[in-house]
């Protein structure tokens, strides 16, 4: 039986960014990534959109306010010390009736109470800047918002933690855990860790269950799909978002500029009816499919933070022509036939608490001495990914 000092679960984006606070804290310690996929990025990390957030959306006493703020800074940084794509095309966010202006109004005061860079724009300035977009009287304006390329960051990653010794199996997924600090691997391996540390993502908390912890989560999946500008003309050169309900963690159909200059709309936030839903029945699992609907079915029922109309509303945004007319709005003008191709799609793995049915809006980590487990990694944690990998170490590991 091989022995570690820490086992990671996942090569996503925090399992890879909690190995590389270990390796360079720790450069004599034995760490180990177990990965079910064949490289890094498979699942959530990888089909990411790519966009940096500056943290305004959350609230000040929020661990997402801090890390957002943070990792924005930080793995902007990164990337240009390490030549690696970065456009630091920035962020609007616009308004359409009285009531969204007191959003637009809100979020300034989050951002600045959050130590977040942020100006608010009337429509004279908007139409200087950006003569394209509309407004309703004011407009949030982010200038540290840029987006990279996921893939690329993670392959980095990866490629800097095998250079310093850390070992990947992949191909070799958790399979059951034999006592707290030995498990099994799906390829029959038996390994011994000090720690082992959980970051699974779409099954975070199924692997936490079997150490005692996620007692009252468990992970209801949310499919997100942008859909492509195909056209060579660039009727917007910044990300453009709508204001969004703060009573859910999505942002609603928005502008994403993309690392290499590309316009893509969405994302949807559809309901998925098991944990890797892409496409068709691609990975369908029986077991998980009844575990989600049951959930999802009370959700809807009885209209937990309103899920019945987010469902119905997201089931529209299939209709290609409904949802470019979401997008639409926000610009003066853009040719609606060149919205033509859609994304891969990605799944959020959103946790609930299964005795209030309400969705976790921050960061969720359980743990002992022997394992910790990140049960809510959501967006946007690719962005707060390395403030939050000091945070769990200093905190889970350390302590």
């Amino acid at each position: 039986m091989k022995e570690y000092d820490y086992i990671i679960i996942g090569a996503g984006i925090i399992g890879l960014s909690i190995a590389k606070y270990l390796s360079e804290k720790y450069p004599t310690k034995k760490v180990l990534i177990l990965e079910k996929e064949r490289d890094v990025g498979y699942h959530s990390s990888g089909r990411n959109s790519g966009v940096l957030h500056a943290g305004f959306y959350y609230s000040a006493d929020s661990l997402k306010a801090k890390f957002t703020r943070d990792g924005c800074l930080e793995m902007s940084r990164f990337c240009e010390e390490n030549n690696l794509s970065l456009n630091r095309c920035k962020k609007v966010v616009v308004a359409t009736n009285e009531e969204e202006l007191e959003g637009i109004e809100e979020l300034y005061r989050r951002g600045i109470k959050n130590g977040v860079e942020v100006e608010l724009w009337n429509e004279k300035k908007l139409e200087e800047e950006y003569p394209n977009i509309k407004t309703y009287k004011k407009a949030l304006f982010s200038p540290n918002t840029a987006t990279v390329n996921p893939i690329e960051i993670l392959q980095f990653l990866k490629d800097s933690l095998i250079k310093r010794g850390v070992e990947f199996r992949f191909e070799e997924g958790y399979n059951t855990n034999l006592n707290n600090n030995t498990i099994l691997t799906t390829k029959k391996n038996r390994l011994y860790a000090k720690k082992i540390i959980n970051s699974a993502g779409l099954y975070a908390d199924k692997i936490a269950k079997e150490f005692g912890y996620s007692k009252n989560y468990t992970i209801i999946p949310f499919k997100g799909i942008y859909l492509k500008y195909t056209k060579d003309d660039m009727p917007i050169t910044t990300n453009l978002y709508p204001v969004p309900n703060l009573k859910n963690p999505f942002l609603g159909v928005h502008y994403t500029i993309t690392v290499d200059n590309k316009i893509k709309i969405g994302p949807t936030a559809i309901p998925a009816f098991w944990r890797e839903n892409y496409k068709g029945f691609e990975n369908f699992k029986l077991e998980e499919f009844l575990e989600i609907i049951k959930y999802e079915l009370r959700l809807f029922f009885k209209n937990s933070f309103g899920f019945r109309e987010l469902a119905l509303e997201e089931m529209k945004k299939y209709y290609k022509p409904y949802f470019i007319s979401l997008a639409k709005k926000m610009l003066k003008k853009i040719d609606e036939t060149g919205f033509n191709e859609w994304s891969k799609p990605g799944i959020r793995a959103q946790l609930l608490d299964t005795n209030t049915l309400e969705l976790l809006q921050d960061f969720v980590v359980e743990g002992d001495e022997n394992s910790i487990h990140i049960l809510n990694a959501v967006s946007p944690a690719f962005t707060s990914s390395f403030p939050f990998a000091k945070w769990v170490v200093e905190n889970y590991i350390e302590s």
